[in-house]
């Protein structure tokens, strides 16, 4: 896991000096970042999330896969955040209460998946990188199923229409990244 940490810090460091050299990216890595999610479930989410870091990308297709998944990650983060601080309104039903608890452990584990992707995908060398690589999908499958069980949860029952747009819309928004990350892994190799 520090290993996980480390590669995200690092990461990290990248897309802080990335962003700030965006104004002279080459036309083909614009081109390859706008091809490659031209194809995934969600093109416009996938080319808005990843097209200010075509620089970066250039065409490599791991890096594509791996900052896919780092944003979706960071989404994840925010959206944990969010409903971990829904759960202290004090207006909120017995009910609701139980699903947003719920909801809770769900996008946690999410989170947790979400970080043992990313961590297979920074393992995809040598002997092991066609179990690293089915261990990636199984992971961002699992975070997708997670979400989708939240999002679900406040489909049902009786919620109040403030507090179901506040969580469906956050999560809708991780579940898309995600799903574009899962297409990027399923055609990395």
């Amino acid at each position: 896991m520090e290993v996980l940490y480390i590669c995200l810090f690092i990461f990290c460091l990248q897309m802080t000096s990335i962003s700030s050299a965006t104004t002279s990216v080459p036309q083909a890595d614009k081109d390859f970042v706008k091809n490659s999610c031209k194809v995934t479930t969600y093109p416009s989410v996938c080319n808005k999330a990843l097209s200010p870091y075509a620089g970066y990308i250039k065409s490599s297709r791991l890096k594509l896969t791996y900052l896919s998944l780092s944003l979706t990650l960071k989404s994840a983060k925010a959206s944990s955040t969010l409903i971990s601080n829904l759960a202290k309104n004090k207006r909120l039903t017995n009910y609701e209460a139980e699903i947003v608890t719920d909801c809770i452990e769900n996008i946690e584990e999410s989170v947790d998946q979400l970080q043992q992707t990313l961590l297979a995908i920074a393992n995809l060398r040598g002997a092991d990188k066609a179990f690293q690589l089915s261990n990636a999908k199984t992971w961002a499958s699992a975070a997708i199923t997670n979400e989708n069980t939240c999002i679900d949860a406040f489909s049902e029952g009786e919620v109040s229409s403030s507090v179901k747009k506040t969580v469906q819309k956050s999560l809708l928004g991780v579940t898309r990244l995600n799903s574009n990350a899962l297409y990027l892994i399923n055609h990395l190799y």
